[in-house]
């Protein structure tokens, strides 16, 4: 009986220990990770700029916004200078007209070159998939946050294997393979979503099998859906995109 009361006592003190506690990191207040940090990889050069294949989808070509929406579906209040679309904070964020599923992604980004904040303050963005899952965008060049938060992870879930970062000011490429999540007919989840990307010619998710979307805090989840648009976020940072194209898988 004594040996059954000090279990108990365990239980209750550990919560861990508990089937419900297996879950316990994914808590609202714990799904930011400082550890391990990912260890830092200097790019190579020469891997930004990749032409579109010949069956490729062009959702950016450096000339307008023709192939997106803005907030409630009006016109984009982003701007083009040069050849690449640049955030205009406070507008938020844009969506592609077409929706998508499996696919291959390909999208080149910079973050500012004048360093302002720390953290996630500084250089913030995204772009999700499926409107829904979000492989983070942050200036994480000698700028320390959450590692499941910091420039390529799927935000709040999974930490990049590496630190593939460019310095601020420097274009930086996302390539993106993804198998959308599998639902039946009455709205199980049959096959979770997986994604491969590679920042900056470096691997840093191989297949990963995603938990969920992706929530601010709280556990991530699945709820069914079909095609969506990939979207990209306005985080109050004037970020820069270009170079973007997409093929269905």
């Amino acid at each position: 009986m004594k040996k059954i009361l000090v279990l108990f006592a365990i239980v209750l003190i550990c919560p861990s220990l508990t089937a419900q506690g297996q879950d316990r990191r994914w808590q609202a207040s714990e799904t930011e990770w400082y550890h391990p940090v990912p260890p830092v990889v200097t790019p190579g050069e020469g891997v930004v700029g990749t032409k579109p294949p010949s069956d490729a989808i062009i959702l950016f070509d450096g000339t307008d916004f023709s192939a997106w929406v803005g907030r409630d579906g009006e016109e984009v209040k982003w701007k083009i200078v040069g050849d690449a679309m640049v955030v205009e904070p406070g507008t938020g964020d844009i969506w592609t007209k077409e929706a998508f599923g499996d696919c291959q992604l390909y999208i080149e980004w910079r973050t500012p070159a004048v360093i302002e904040g720390d953290g996630q303050n500084r250089g913030n963005s995204g772009v999700f998939l499926q409107n829904t899952y979000e492989v983070q965008i942050l200036d994480s060049y000698n700028n320390p946050t959450y590692v499941n938060g910091q420039a390529g992870s799927i935000y709040k879930q999974k930490a990049p294997k590496v630190n593939a970062s460019k310095p601020p000011g420097e274009w930086q490429v996302f390539e993106i393979i993804w198998r959308a999540p599998r639902f039946g007919t009455d709205g199980t989840l049959e096959e979770p979503a997986r994604i491969t990307v590679v920042h900056n010619g470096i691997l840093i998710h191989d297949n990963y099998e995603l938990k969920g979307h992706t929530p601010h805090t709280g556990l991530p989840r699945y709820t069914p859906h079909g095609r969506l648009p990939i979207r990209l976020q306005d985080h109050s940072t004037p970020n820069e995109f270009r170079n973007i194209w997409i093929r269905n898988l």
